[in-house]
């Protein structure tokens, strides 16, 4: 097997058995690892098919049905933002974008994780919502990360991780379809991308059914501690990707 479908192989394997686990963050852990030696308009597509492969995969293990009065301003949001995303991404400096949104991550996350008291927002509003679900959308359209601003406001938002999950694994497999549908109306996906996408895909499964099984067996604490410990991650593999490309 060539090196590049070995890389895609062993990204979309790691990155399904996350999102089986949380029910997002299958684009930030399978960039992590793809930006060795994936190019980032083919990393952007694989990102979108695997995530609404796996989220397809695991909707069978939500506990609750989605809160409609969070997830639809959210949803709102996001659609307005999925076009504005996928305008920018052939113009977007893929490194700065790289750094800027993982130094976020590095900073905001490991805050959240080593506070004794998170603060709680309380519901926030349908406006703010929307303009969380505005700026995913953005994101998601950019390269599938359509899960890290909503997964963050929910934590901030104090749910439980069953509700967290219903509302990130649905808000997810509406926004990643969405923008799968804009990439194949606009050209993005390409013939020579299929056999990649044959590889994705069956590979990215199993491991997704066994993070939605180790899932069943968290706390609340433990679950929001993967999740903030996971962010972290992938800011600092988005930071060590981005740098030597800025300073060359």
């Amino acid at each position: 097997m060539p090196p590049e479908l070995i890389l895609l192989a062993a990204g979309a394997a790691v990155a399904g058995f996350v999102q089986g686990l949380t029910g997002f963050a299958f684009g930030l852990v399978a960039m992590s690892i793809w930006v060795w030696g994936i190019a980032p308009g083919v990393a952007s597509v694989m990102v979108v098919v695997g995530g609404v492969s796996g989220q397809l995969m695991s909707a069978a293990t939500l506990r609750r049905m989605p809160p409609w009065a969070i997830l639809l301003p959210l949803l709102a949001g996001a659609l307005l933002g999925i076009p504005l995303g996928v305008a920018v991404l052939p113009h977007l400096n893929a490194a700065g974008f790289k750094l800027g949104f993982g130094a976020m991550l590095v900073l905001w996350c490991p805050a959240m994780l080593f506070s004794q008291r998170l603060p709680r927002l309380g519901e926030g509003g349908r406006w703010t919502d929307g303009l969380v679900g505005l700026c995913a959308g953005v994101l998601g359209g950019i390269g599938g990360f359509t899960g890290v601003l909503p997964t963050l406001w929910c934590t901030l938002r104090g749910m439980d991780k069953d509700l967290q999950r219903a509302v990130i694994q649905n808000f997810n497999l509406a926004t990643l379809a969405v923008t799968l549908v804009a990439y194949l109306a606009t050209g993005m996906v390409t013939r020579a991308m299929w056999p990649m996408i044959a590889v994705v895909v069956p590979t990215m499964l199993l491991p997704a059914l066994l993070g939605a099984r180790v899932y069943v067996g968290l706390s609340d604490l433990a679950f929001r501690r993967i999740v903030l410990t996971l962010l972290t991650g992938a800011g600092l593999a988005m930071l060590a990707a981005a740098l030597p490309q800025l300073l060359r």
